[in-house]
């Protein structure tokens, strides 16, 4: 795997809310937050660009609204903005993809000669993978640190439930099998960028 100088990591929605487990459910992937802070230490780093990406949402109920406690970047991120030696983006939004979001992501990408993003983040099944899906579809290289997102027990049409491993499977398998990004580990991503 090569990564490029100018690759960009787009850390996505590691937002406090997302600690609230009555409302969101069990969770998986435990090793998530410390692979994510270990992303955004390598790139800083290196020196390559990094994203921050925070859902603003517009759910009254939701722990990710504006004003709340929940809405603000988890401590370990907050800590480490503003902090690398390379360029830094810090945009909201309040849909599923960071493209839309507010300044236009890929604007600022394509204005900076960026043509590969390294999505990591929060969930993986929804906000991760709609902005790797996307960053595919507009024709970037997309890697998707699998391990440095996670998701949770969700249940859908008929009561259909599937448990959050099942859902980051499923993402996992959809981003490979269509060809959106390429499905990778932290590990390989810290090892191509040292």
């Amino acid at each position: 795997m090569e990564i490029a100088g100018n690759a960009a990591l787009v850390v996505v929605d590691v937002q406090q809310g997302f600690e609230e487990e009555a409302y969101w459910g069990p969770r998986n992937n435990p090793d998530a937050d410390r692979n994510i802070a270990g992303l955004i230490d390598v790139w800083q780093a290196s020196g390559r660009p990094v994203v921050f990406v925070r859902h603003d949402s517009t759910e009254p109920g939701s722990p990710l609204r504006v004003g709340r406690p929940g809405n603000a970047f988890k401590e370990y991120v907050e800590e480490r903005r503003g902090k690398g030696s390379g360029a830094e983006l810090f945009l909201t939004k309040s849909v599923n993809s960071a493209f839309y979001g507010t300044p236009d992501l890929d604007a600022w990408l394509r204005e900076a000669g960026v043509r590969q993003i390294v999505v990591a983040g929060i969930q993986t099944n929804m906000c991760a993978e709609t902005t790797a899906r996307m960053g595919g579809n507009l024709g970037y290289e997309v890697f998707f640190a699998f391990d440095a997102t996670y998701t949770f027990d969700a249940v859908g049409p008929w009561e259909w439930a599937l448990g959050a491993d099942d859902l980051a499977r499923a993402t996992a398998v959809t981003l490979h099998g269509g060809g959106f990004a390429s499905v990778v580990r932290s590990a390989e991503l810290v090892a191509a960028v040292k």
